[in-house]
This record gives C-alpha cells, structure tokens and sequence, in this order.
C-alpha cells in the first residue's frame, strides 16, 4: 500500500489529522462544489490541479484548530511552486513549518500495479486492494455493502500520465527539500509493517535529538 496508507497509520498514532489534498478535492467533486467541478476535469485525465485552487483549500486546513498540535500533509506539495507558497503560507500565518519531507522510494512498475488494484466504496469510501486488502466478497464492501469501483484517476493508463506529470512536475521538489535539509528517503517496496517501521525512526530519531 501507498503513502496514503502509511499517513493515515501514522496520524492515528500520533492523534494528529492527516490533511490529504486528493480527499479534499474529491469530496468538492461530489458536493458539486465550483471548486469540485473544477478539479474534476484535471483529476480525471491525471493532470495536476492549479496550484491556486489547491493551495486555498491548504491554507484553510492548516490554520484551523484541529492542525495546531501538528499534522500530516499527504499530496501536497506537488511542485515547486506550491512549495514556495506553503513557506510563504508558514511566514504569513505564523504556522510551525514542516519536520520531515518523506520520499517513498518505489519502481514505475510497482506504482502502476498498486494503484491499478485498488478500489474504493462508492457509499462509505473505505479503500481495498484487489491483492494486498480484498474484500470477502469481489466488489462488494465488508463494511457497508456499497459497490466497489476503480477511481477514473487509479487506471493504468491515468496513473501513466501522473508519473509522466511527476517527472516533469514534482521531481524537482526532491531538489528542493534537500537543499533545505528536509527530505528523507524510505525504501517503499516491502510490506507495510516494513515500510511504516521506517518511517516512524525518522519521527523518532528527531525527537529524541
């Protein structure tokens, strides 16, 4: 499983909200908000959502109340420029900036296969994976009984277009973070326990220093 797996383990540990821009965006696609409507047009070809539409909706979450004991911004940011604007965002609002940028180091092939399998509730949302998490019955929710569908953003060829996005996009903000001493790498091809044991020496090892 994903980032967004290992975002939310760690934000139930940590009792701190997990600030996911993708949840953000779809949930306006089906309130039918302006924003939603939008959004949809760009997440559904695998392009990036504007920079301007994003960062509002960040900057909104992180200076709420629910943020102030910290958080874990899980999609964002995706390029340079939203990187910019959220330090900008840290210097204007006086919000604590961030710790840790994580990379989960994963192959092209492995990112395709996970996101091609997954699926999700279309009543409750809760996600499962086709070989890592299946429900007991195929297609059906074990929680609510809803219909389970592929996400028009999870298809092999839409998650060809986000990693040909990333290359030309988001690469760069691993230039960016490690300049400013921020950025971590995780090794993301093991199972999740493995994965998420690493992730948590990062945490750890900076409080302890």
């Amino acid at each position: 499983m994903g980032k967004g797996t290992q975002a939310q383990r760690l934000a139930a540990q940590e009792k701190i909200p997990q600030v996911s821009t993708g949840e953000i965006l779809r949930k306006s696609v089906e309130r039918g908000t302006p924003l939603g409507l939008r959004a949809k047009g760009y997440m559904d070809s695998g392009t990036l959502v504007p920079d301007e539409v994003v960062i509002g909706l960040v900057r909104e979450k992180l200076t709420g109340p629910e943020c102030a004991r910290g958080y874990i911004l899980d999609g964002f940011p995706r390029t340079v420029a939203q990187a910019e604007a959220l330090d900008r965002m840290f210097k204007e609002t006086g919000t604590p900036g961030l710790d840790h940028v994580v990379s989960f180091e994963v192959s092209p092939d492995e990112i395709i296969r996970r996101l091609s399998g997954r699926r999700s509730c279309s009543t409750c949302q809760t996600v499962y994976h086709i070989e890592h998490d299946p429900p007991k019955r195929e297609g059906v929710c074990d929680k609510c009984g809803g219909t389970l569908v592929q996400r028009a953003d999870d298809k092999p060829e839409t998650v060809l277009a986000r990693l040909k996005v990333f290359d030309q996009q988001t690469r760069p903000l691993v230039e960016y973070y490690q300049k400013q001493g921020l950025l971590r790498r995780v090794e993301a091809t093991g199972s999740i326990d493995q994965v998420y044991k690493q992730l948590l020496a990062i945490v750890h090892a900076t409080r302890v220093a």
